[in-house]
């Protein structure tokens, strides 16, 4: 399995100096990690130590393993990711001026043995390309899964679509917010 997964790094070019890792402290601590991809904006801010032992299986193990380069305790960080369900028309628009519904689940990564649940779910929206944001109503519908309903107004007011900003928090406090300054347009 080790032989199969540094085959795929070298497929896809990936070379020791590529791969990112992070040494902790002994100490738990409070981190803050930031991330910005064709202007979605993902910040999470979790607690987490440098392990004590490695926490990360046979299937799925740590890039210092797959490559031999670093043999230290490792494991996933508890960062909460979200899954959008727009339930959007083909042209991946929603009509203007109804109400429309958006599920989010949130999740973690597969590595994590003891996934935390996420427990709670603030959804926010802006029609103005993120000058404001209002609050969205959001109910709990199942583990970790939310539905967000948003009035959509008329297609003129929000000419640049309707962004999103979604905040989650879990039961070990880790936190996620996600802004997508245009989640969709209307039609």
């Amino acid at each position: 399995m080790v032989l199969a997964a540094a085959g795929m790094l070298a497929l896809s070019g990936c070379k020791g100096g590529d791969l990112v890792s992070y040494d902790l402290p002994a100490k738990s601590a409070r981190y803050t990690f930031e991330a910005k991809t064709n202007d979605v904006r993902t910040v999470w801010e979790y607690t987490s130590a440098k392990p004590a032992k490695g926490d990360a299986s046979e299937l799925s193990p740590c890039m210092g393993d797959v490559v031999g380069s670093n043999k230290e305790a490792c494991r996933p960080e508890p960062l909460i990711f979200l899954r959008y369900d727009f339930d959007l028309a083909l042209d991946n628009t929603a009509k203007a001026g109804e109400t429309h519904e958006i599920t989010v689940v949130g999740y973690y990564q597969e590595r994590i043995t003891t996934a935390p649940k996420v427990s709670s779910l603030k959804a926010e929206t802006s029609f103005d390309g993120g000058r404001t944001w209002r609050p969205a109503t959001t109910r709990a519908t199942g583990r970790s899964t939310f539905t967000t309903t948003i009035k959509n107004p008329r297609r003129d007011q929000a000419a640049k679509g309707v962004g999103l900003r979604i905040s989650a928090t879990d039961s070990e406090g880790n936190t996620v917010r996600q802004t997508l300054p245009t989640a969709y347009t209307l039609r």
